[in-house]
């Protein structure tokens, strides 16, 4: 179907970078200022801490897309001949548009969705909390990868979504696709990145992403229609 794209995943990080940067920026800030001095001062070494940083986070989105795709699977192989496949696609247009709501700040209430994964990481910010100070490159790794389970909103959005994908290798690549969406928050202390923030948070460009998402979402449910008339 039209909406099930990695590259649409793409998009929805992208516009997410307000988002993302006020859950996430105060983490990387204080990430980065546990490290040593002698790694501050070095922008190539502590560039390469921050894409480890992020390189974690990916991955954990990318192994989670493949678990919850599984899942879109195994529940449309015992209804290939009956409605499943149907109403997987039907809920994923539906997904979309409160995506599309959500990042026109029509619809904040569905920040709420961040509780379902608040056992989770009850479990895991423990283990993160330990590797800080950050000393080597691997733990700069694994925490990202603990990093990338912090309970958020359009994560989760995104992963109810790609449930209707119905197949692990598809959602994993749409959740690598929103991860590297949402880099540009991520790297915002460079000068080209905070500069497409600010074009990236303009109101009305925020509105005409949701508009195009909602039309994306309606072109989706039309094909549905024209494809299931009965």
């Amino acid at each position: 179907m039209v909406s099930n794209t990695p590259l649409l995943a793409l998009v929805i990080g992208f516009f997410s970078s307000l988002h993302c940067f006020s859950m996430c920026g105060s983490i990387i800030t204080a990430l980065t200022l546990s490290l040593p001095s002698d790694i501050r001062n070095d922008k190539q070494r502590m560039g390469l801490f921050i894409l480890l940083y992020n390189s974690g986070r990916l991955f954990s989105y990318t192994v989670a897309g493949a678990l919850v795709g599984g899942l879109g699977e195994m529940l449309l192989k015992p209804n290939t001949v009956g409605y499943g496949h149907l109403l997987l696609n039907l809920f994923g247009s539906l997904i979309l548009v409160s995506t599309a709501l959500y990042l026109a700040n029509w619809l904040p209430s569905f920040a709420n969705i961040e509780k379902i994964g608040l056992p989770i990481w009850r479990v895991l910010e423990p283990i993160g909390r330990r590797l800080i100070p950050i000393k080597t490159p691997f733990h700069a790794f694994l925490f990202g990868a603990i990093w990338g389970w912090l309970p958020c909103s359009l994560v989760y959005i995104t992963l109810v979504w790609v449930v209707a994908n119905g197949n692990a290798w598809q959602g994993g690549l749409t959740m690598l696709a929103f991860g590297i969406g949402t880099l540009p928050a991520m790297f915002s202390a460079g000068f080209f990145s905070g500069w497409l923030l600010q074009w990236v948070h303009l109101p009305k460009l925020r509105v005409a992403v949701a508009v195009f998402l909602l039309v994306i979402a309606g072109l989706n449910l039309g094909l549905i229609k024209m494809l299931n008339p009965s």
